[in-house]
């Protein structure tokens, strides 16, 4: 483990060592000591890390913050050896300065792991799943799957990194009532082809595309449909049309930088016994009834607003109950420890009920984390972007990434926390100026080869010490950050920690570029400025990698 990590895991081992002193010598009471917090202080005057442990034992110890304060502060210095000094600050902050020695190993251990700096390694690595944009395949990806696709792109990424075992999958909704009146469109666009005035269904899909691919299916097999029965002429359609789909979904998925370990598909569900053992679960835990010819989840007795439907009175599955399954697959049958969905924010309220049936099976619900993700507007010349070049009907995906780089698309979803609603503005999305936050960073990365290429320095150990200037401490203290913000942002269940960071830490780059002659006449100090360099480029680079965002090397 490096990074802030570590040295928040020393600082707080050196508190708590501090306090068992004092309760040994009697200085302070014998309580329970609670787990200690330790933040960073917005000011540095206030030192390098903050804690309030003394504020946390003054109840239970029945004495002042700041006494306790200052007995803490007495002894902590003995117990680690980074600690230079501790201040105490207001009601009874200990405030801790550091040796800035940490910070000159920090920078040597960064150069010399290179691309694995950062990455967490856990003493028993826990599962997940992470099922992100798991697009309807009866139409093109848009504009929304293409936020949910980089936020859970990102967040299987950031799992990656914290030292998880992770899987990446796509579900595909290819059963239920959805997929009928997708077969039922195609058939009558396809019967048009012959005969316009065949009835179209008030309820189909009426987009262009079902139209193109009716006609793509005539091009390819002429009118050997005509005469068929209707519903094996839908199958037929419906069939060859998701195999084109899906196809298409996963092109456009890879050009956007996604690539799956598993494509689930819901039919496969059906096509076992997996709904049937989970109805049969449920009943068995007393957890479903018959009413009307139905079979109901006793939802409400899982706080619930009111009960769900499983079976219908023709004895066919929800959605829901499909969604049961399937979620019953991910955590009991393939056995992960944790699922993340990311889905629209129009789902909330399948949030919580799947959660209570999950429960009702025996499962912790827990284990599933639902990242919902508000509407996205697309922006051009200050007006929202409504139709799409292709079909006149929605702005696609592969629309999106025609237009803009893949990778100003993954930054800029990744921007703002999912729960925000946001505009895209197409027109700042492929600006070169630093107006654009993804330029700005990838910008950051290329000076910095810039810089790598034109000034040399002999391969030898220099003397970081020298490294004073307070742009020059401010870069390595950010880049100590990394894997702290790694651990935050999967915490958190939230991947735009990673590009605030990138944008942060080009700013500190920049701002010591800025400052801060990295050619000059002594050698020794061009040579720390130099590794100072290397290792800025190699954090930014490996949080752009995260991003799934190209770090250039010119621009």
């Amino acid at each position: 483990m490096s990074g802030k990590i570590a040295i928040e895991k020393k600082i707080i081992a050196a508190a708590k060592l501090a306090v068992n002193q004092a309760i040994k010598q009697n200085t302070l009471p014998s309580v329970i000591i609670p787990e200690i917090e330790i933040e960073v202080p917005k000011d540095e005057k206030f030192g390098d890390f903050s804690l309030n442990i003394a504020m946390q034992l003054a109840k239970p110890m029945q004495k002042k913050p700041r006494d306790i304060a200052e007995i803490i502060a007495n002894e902590i210095t003995g117990f680690e050896p980074l600690i230079e000094k501790a201040d105490i600050a207001g009601p009874g902050f200990i405030n801790i300065t550091l040796d800035p020695i940490w910070l000159y190993e920090e920078l040597t251990r960064i150069n010399e792991l290179g691309n694995e700096y950062g990455k967490l390694t856990l003493e028993k690595p826990k599962s997940i799943n992470v099922e992100y944009v798991s697009g309807n395949p009866t139409g093109p990806l848009h504009i929304g799957n293409a936020r949910g696709g980089a936020i859970g792109d990102v967040l299987a990424n950031i799992y990656q990194c914290a030292g998880w075992n992770v899987t990446k999958e796509f579900y595909l909704n290819d059963a239920g009532n959805q997929v009928i009146k997708f077969g039922e469109s195609l058939s009558a666009r396809y019967m048009q082809l012959f005969d316009p005035s065949y009835p179209f269904p008030d309820d189909g899909y009426k987009g262009v595309d079902i139209s193109r691919l009716a006609e793509a299916y005539r091009d390819e097999n002429g009118d050997s449909l005509k005469d068929a029965q209707k519903n094996e002429r839908e199958k037929t359609l419906m069939d060859y049309a998701l195999t084109i789909n899906i196809s298409n979904m996963r092109k456009d998925l890879e050009k956007y930088g996604i690539i799956y370990d598993v494509w689930f598909s819901e039919s496969t569900l059906h096509n076992s016994d997996a709904i049937k053992d989970i109805v049969k679960l449920l009943s068995d835990n007393g957890a479903t009834y018959e009413k009307d010819g139905a079979l109901w989840f006793r939802a409400t007795d899982y706080d619930c607003e009111k009960d769900e439907v499983l079976l219908r009175t023709n004895g066919i599955p929800t959605y829901y109950t499909a969604d049961i399954a399937y979620h019953y697959n991910k955590l009991v049958i393939r056995g992960f420890d944790l699922a993340v969905n990311v889905w629209g924010a129009d789902h909330h309220g399948h949030v919580h009920r799947l959660k209570m049936a999950l429960k009702a099976a025996g499962i912790n619900p827990d284990r599933l984390k639902v990242v919902l993700m508000q509407m996205v507007c697309l922006m051009r010349d200050g007006e929202p972007v409504r139709l799409s070049k292709r079909n006149g009907e929605i702005v696609t995906l592969r629309d999106l990434i025609d237009d803009v780089s893949v990778d100003a698309a993954r930054f800029i979803f990744n921007y703002n926390n999912a729960t925000t609603h946001m505009n895209f503005d197409m027109d700042l999305a492929v600006k070169e100026s630093n107006e654009n936050p993804v330029f700005y960073v990838q910008y950051a990365h290329a000076r910095i080869r810039s810089i790598l290429r034109n000034i040399t320095a002999p391969q030898k150990d220099y003397d970081l010490s020298v490294l004073t200037d307070k742009t020059e401490v401010s870069l390595m203290k950010k880049l100590a950050d990394f894997s702290k913000e790694i651990t935050l942002a999967a915490r958190d269940f939230d991947p735009s920690r990673m590009t605030k960071y990138a944008y942060d830490l080009a700013t500190h780059f920049h701002s010591f570029y800025n400052a801060c002659r990295v050619k000059n006449d002594d050698e020794n100090l061009m040579g720390a400025r130099l590794s100072l360099v290397r290792a800025s480029g190699i954090v930014l680079k490996n949080t752009l990698n995260v991003l799934g965002v190209s770090a250039p090397e010119q621009m």
